[in-house]
């Protein structure tokens, strides 16, 4: 299968569930600027669909949920219903950067990690998992 059609079957799948209300928010594969582009004709069908709403994101929260190489410096498309959960995702960013200015990141990045897990509706113990896992956090 080639990388468009992968993902477009990953987006659907995202926005079904996103839409049903089992995710309050869920992110495309990490990629490039170009193929996030080339692949918003279907996004803007798919989202109409589900009745779900999509954004472009170039500057990711990066927390210690996942690899930092993963991420970093690559484009995702967001995928909400309620526009509360993208408004948490912004607060959250807000947060970091907060923290960063101030220096008090290393007292809050787990607490950032936590609630952006949280946000894509993953358990706690997963959460917990994949921090403990994740061999690349920022540093």
């Amino acid at each position: 299968m080639d990388a468009y059609s992968y993902q477009c079957g990953v987006i659907d799948a995202f926005n079904e569930i996103v839409s049903s209300g089992v995710k309050e928010l869920a992110l495309s594969h990490p990629t490039t600027a170009k193929e996030a582009f080339d692949l918003l004709p279907f996004v803007i069908g798919i989202t109409q669909k589900y009745g779900t709403f999509y954004e472009v994101e170039s500057d990711l929260l990066i927390t210690d949920l996942f690899p930092i190489s993963a991420n970093k410096g690559k484009t995702v498309i967001l995928f909400w219903k309620d526009p509360d959960a993208i408004e948490k995702y912004k607060e959250l960013k807000k947060w970091k950067a907060y923290s960063l200015k101030h220096g008090t990141y290393a007292e809050t990045r787990f607490d950032i990690a936590r609630e952006f897990g949280k946000l894509l509706s993953y358990s706690d113990a997963a959460i917990k998992r994949l921090i403990a896992e994740n061999p690349e956090k920022e540093a």
